[in-house]
């Protein structure tokens, strides 16, 4: 959102942004999940980053996973990726 978007938000406002819905996050991040992130990244090839999101949405039991980094309509441990820009 500060980079990749047609009117990037500042850092500051995307840290704000962050504080204001940063009591709804639930997921932690624990050896389990990041052991997972490996997995997945091995698996499909991806970078750690975008696996531990994987790992912790699939922690949630998330359905979906709205991000531009990955391929619109793949399937990834059962989450079906959704590119809100293409």
């Amino acid at each position: 959102m500060t980079q990749k978007i047609p009117v990037p938000l500042s850092r500051s406002l995307a840290r704000e942004i962050v504080r204001t819905y940063k009591s709804w996050v639930r997921s932690p991040i624990t050896p389990d999940t990041r052991l997972r992130a490996s997995e997945i990244g091995e698996t499909w090839k991806f970078s750690f980053w975008d696996s531990l999101i994987l790992a912790a949405a699939e922690q949630d039991g998330a359905a979906q996973l709205c991000t531009e980094d990955l391929r619109d309509g793949q399937i990834v441990a059962g989450i079906r990726v959704v590119n809100p820009f293409s």
